[in-house]
């Protein structure tokens, strides 16, 4: 790893003080503050800017300027914290199904992996609304304990993200879990940012998790969740769109109010 990355500018930005030992305690507690203070958005998508993936880069927009990212940026600059700490991740790959079947989604996302004392958990910071706070045990067993909504299933060579929400269970991702390499996250991104057919080129999508639950912004439609109720919202234009993001995602962006969506009917 690059000994450029500091540590304790990207805890003092997650507001983490707990230990810094390569236990399930810490990993846990870095997880669950990351999730709960780097929110998912990809507005650079639709400013037309590059999203870099060196850790300088990652470390100004994530960490300087209090933005957030999409899944390789989240699980990038994760994977430098828990390296400078003294764990050894694991990158992976996944195909996301909530929309698509199998067949049809290509390899578009990054989770990690941490196997401590011979036990395996997957890491996954950047999935959006349907982040896990907890590291998931690659063994089945749902987290959380007391209310499950997360737990990973065994499916011939594959392992499937399964997601509980309202209710009922989905699946997420599906990955067989081998290792993967910087490179091969270039390539993801390239599609993420750049492909035609992207979900992210032609749509706005952002979230973040707040003390009362959770926001999210779907192209013109957000949502409020406080205590599990949705309240939702229509950011009638650019301009309260960046309103919202600065009350609820901890970051003003005046480019917001100029920004081009493709799918969104007179955003372009």
């Amino acid at each position: 790893m690059t000994n450029t990355f500091d540590l304790d500018a990207y805890l003092a930005r997650i507001e983490y003080a707990g230990p810094r030992t390569p236990t399930y305690e810490t990993l846990a507690g870095i997880l669950a503050a990351h999730v709960a203070n780097i929110p998912f958005e990809i507005f650079d998508v639709h400013l037309g800017r590059p999203i870099r993936l060196d850790i300088e880069g990652l470390q100004a927009k994530l960490v300087t300027a209090r933005r957030g990212g999409h899944c390789v940026e989240h699980a990038t600059l994760m994977y430098a914290a828990l390296h400078a700490i003294g764990f050894n991740p694991v990158r992976h790959s996944a195909r996301v199904v909530l929309l698509a079947p199998r067949h049809k989604s290509v390899r578009s996302h990054m989770f990690l992996s941490v196997t401590i004392d011979g036990a395996a958990y997957v890491v996954d910071p950047g999935f959006g609304l349907f982040s896990c706070p907890l590291p998931i045990p690659v063994d089945g067993t749902a987290v959380p304990i007391d209310a499950p909504t997360h737990r990973l299933v065994r499916e011939g060579d594959d392992w499937v993200l399964c997601v509980t929400r309202n209710g009922g269970e989905t699946r997420g991702w599906i990955s067989k879990m081998e290792e993967e390499y910087p490179v091969d996250f270039e390539m993801i991104q390239y599609y993420l940012v750049s492909h035609p057919t992207s979900f992210y080129k032609r749509n706005l999508v952002a979230s973040a998790v707040t003390k009362e639950g959770l926001v999210n912004i779907m192209n013109r439609e957000a949502s409020i969740i406080r205590h599990g109720a949705a309240q939702p919202a229509r950011l009638a234009d650019r301009k309260e769109l960046r309103l919202f993001v600065a009350q609820h995602f901890g970051f003003d962006l005046p480019e917001l109010e100029t920004m081009k969506v493709d799918g969104v009917p007179g955003w372009l």
